[in-house]
């Protein structure tokens, strides 16, 4: 089974990389840009068929690895 663990920064942490990337965009003259937030997407095969064994585990190393949950957020999804 597939999965998807998507990691962003929590709200009220500065993101240096989404300032660059939207004044990036504003040089490149793409219009309307208010403001750009920059995060992580893990696109993951699981084997067996329990998601919420999969999701648990998943969660558990998003913890522990994928996520810095001092300043991330992160949401597992089953595809």
């Amino acid at each position: 089974m597939k999965a998807r663990v998507t990691v962003t920064l929590k709200t009220g942490v500065l993101d240096p990389q989404g300032k660059a990337i939207e004044g990036a965009l504003h040089s490149l003259g793409v219009a309307g840009v208010a403001s750009v937030r920059q995060g992580k997407v893990f696109d993951i095969e699981v084997e067996g068929d329990d998601a919420e064994a999969a999701k648990a585990a998943l969660a558990a190393a998003s913890e522990k690895l994928l996520a810095n949950t001092v300043v991330e957020n992160y949401r597992v999804e089953i595809l």
